[in-house]
């Protein structure tokens, strides 16, 4: 668990709050409170009263969004430091998603009442919720752009790459089970099996029950439809 200095002083060295005094440092996060989230616990649910704003300091935390007749997808994957629940704190309304650790997780919460003053107070706070609404936009802007452009086995192939960091490392069978995946690029299940079956007989993966190895990731690459330098910069 972190300690109040402790979290001060990861604070202040964020860009965003490095022109802040120690003592605005102090207020803002005394104003909060500390959580920890034990693994596969629920941190809020979509639909729910506003939960307040959250900072993940450490662990990483998956957003879930219940979409037509039950499907879920991973909206996205925070990891530390970083703000999240933003838009539910600026507008009010309830949790637009549901949070999960994915991980042990640390957090920071603060609510809706007493955040928005101090955003008054300190602009410097909205300012840092604008830049991270406009990372996730364009990460949703991204996402839409794989489902109406690539197929399942494309969309599978460039999420193995991610995952695998450009096959550089194996994928975790067990934390990435083939619910995780569908959920990771709005499929079912059963598409990411007969993907997954594609690319092993083809010999670009091999794929056992605790980890997928990619051998090819050029050609990996090339199934996805990207152009591989963007993961080797």
């Amino acid at each position: 668990m972190f300690e109040i200095p402790d979290l001060v002083t990861r604070l202040a060295k964020v860009r965003h709050f490095r022109a802040l005094p120690l003592s605005a440092v102090h207020e803002i996060v005394t104003s909060g409170s500390v959580q920890t989230h034990s693994i596969g616990s629920y941190i809020y649910h979509e639909g729910w009263e506003c939960a307040g704003l959250f900072v993940l300091f450490k662990g990483r935390v998956n957003l879930w969004k219940t979409c037509f007749q039950g499907q879920e997808s991973i909206i996205s994957v925070i990891d530390p430091v970083i703000m999240f629940n933003e838009v539910a704190v600026l507008d009010g309304d309830p949790n637009p998603v549901t949070a999960i650790a994915f991980q042990k997780c640390i957090t920071w919460k603060i609510s809706r009442d007493r955040f928005q003053p101090l955003m008054g107070k300190y602009p410097i706070l909205g300012i840092s919720l604008l830049n991270i609404l406009a990372k996730r936009n364009r990460m949703l802007i991204s996402k839409y752009e794989d489902l109406i452009a690539r197929p399942v086995k494309a969309r599978t192939a460039k999420l193995l790459l991610d995952l695998s960091s450009y096959g550089s490392q194996p994928v975790d069978r067990i934390s990435h089970s083939n619910q995780f995946l569908a959920a990771r690029i709005s499929t079912v299940p059963e598409a990411i099996s007969r993907s997954i079956k594609i690319l092993r007989e083809t010999g670009v993966i091999d794929c056992t029950r605790t980890e997928i190895i990619v051998n090819c990731p050029d050609k990996l690459a090339e199934f996805a439809q990207v152009d591989n330098e963007l993961f080797k910069v």
